[in-house]
Parts: structure tokens; sequence; C-alpha cells
């Protein structure tokens, strides 16, 4: 008996690093795949995260597919998020998109008139706004809709249509 418990002890010793979650705690795997489908790239590529989610995070298991957004100005940070009541959100930093290549020329300037897009599961509402910074395509600027009007983040779809999805 005594063989068998120290052999079952020295099982465990060695079986528990190579698990990748214990029970109970959401699978930190599915945030790298998520944080890699959504730069395009996997972690350790430029472009890519700069390292995979720390293993010794414990976070609530998330039922639903996990949402990725970009968090900054400089497009240095994915947001992931469980969108779950009560979920949870993660931000991992990244090496850059490579949207902002100062080669990049601005598809919206500075202070130019855009139309701001707010889209979502089955609907699209637009209004007229400003743009607040000049980006390229794909990139993520402040814009308003007034000139008293809060800033709110919206990605470059063309020259004079932003978008702020709605996940």
């Amino acid at each position: 008996m005594r063989h068998f418990a120290r052999t079952l002890v020295l099982v465990s010793v060695l079986v528990a690093p190579a698990m990748a979650q214990p029970p109970g705690y959401h699978d930190l795997a599915s945030v790298d795949a998520a944080v890699a489908e959504f730069t395009g790239v996997r972690a350790g590529q430029p472009g890519g995260a700069i390292m995979p989610v720390d293993r010794r995070l414990r976070l609530a298991p998330c039922y639903s597919p996990l949402v990725a957004s970009w968090h900054g100005n400089r497009q240095d940070n994915v947001m992931v998020r469980c969108p779950d009541s009560g979920g949870w959100r993660l931000f991992v930093a990244t090496s850059g998109n490579g949207l902002q290549d100062s080669a990049a020329p601005p598809a919206v300037t500075r202070g130019e008139a855009v139309t701001i897009s707010v889209a979502g599961d089955g609907f699209a509402v637009t209004q007229t706004g400003e743009a607040m910074e000049a980006g390229p395509l794909g990139g993520w600027i402040r814009v308003r809709t007034s000139a008293k009007g809060v800033p709110i983040r919206a990605r470059i779809e063309r020259p004079g249509l932003v978008v702020v999805p709605i996940d």
C-alpha cells in the first residue's frame, strides 16, 4: 500500500504540470487562440502576442465564444473578453499590428467629417461625426458626433467611414 501511495504521488506530481488548466477554470489556450485569430499571427511573431497568456491565471469558465478587439490608440494590446453574464476581460500585449505603419497613407485625416456606423447583431445605425485624429485603413481612431460630444473609438473601414462594432 505504501508503494502504491508513493507511486500515486509521483504520478500526480509529474502529470500536474502537463495539465492545461485545472477543472473548473477556463482553458487559457483558447485565449491564446482567440488572440492569434484576431491578429492573424501566433504568439511570439511580429504583430502577435508578445508571449502566451500566463498559465497561472484562474479565469471562470466562459461558455460563449470569446470576443477580441484592439485596446488602446497604439493597438499594442488585445482585449479578450467573455461575453457571458458576469464574464471577465483580459488584456494581452502584442508587438503591434502593423496597421499604424508611418508609411501607410492616412485614409482619414484629423478634423475630417466622417460617417460613424454603429453595427451589431442584426442592426446598424449611422451618424455624421468628426475624426479627432488621422489614421490608415483598418486603424482605430477617436471620433465624436458633435463639438462637445464624448470621443469614442472607431475602426476606419474606408475613407470617410468609421465603424464602432458592438459585440
